[in-house]
């Protein structure tokens, strides 16, 4: 009776999975936010990095906020924008949303 105990008990224990299987499914809900949240996003990102960093005078830039101007001075930090005649602000660069092609006119003109 008690060899029958043991071997159903022996039995038991090795129809049961690895405990490695329970984290598969928490391990493929991480890659997938990898790979269709983390990751693009990052790259938008290092694009727009690369952006503000080549951004020069002259070039037409929209704000964060909506603004459109005309690079008149970059600085390391802070780029000096003339939004209309003899009207010009200073924003931070990290604030360029994104900068108008050359032949590009923005949407409400």
């Amino acid at each position: 009776m008690t060899i029958d105990l043991l071997a159903a008990a022996g039995a038991g224990a090795a129809a049961a999975p690895p405990a490695w299987i329970n984290f598969l499914p928490i391990v493929g809900m991480i890659a997938i936010f990898w790979f269709l949240i983390i990751r693009p996003q990052m790259k938008r990102q290092k694009e727009h990095q690369q952006k503000v960093a080549g951004m020069k005078k002259g070039d037409q830039v929209v704000t964060a906020g909506g603004l459109v101007g005309k690079v008149v001075k970059v600085d390391d930090t802070f780029v000096e924008l003339e939004l209309g005649t003899n009207v010009r602000v200073k924003a931070i660069k990290a604030t360029i949303g994104d900068i108008i092609p050359p032949g590009g006119t923005p949407a409400n003109d």
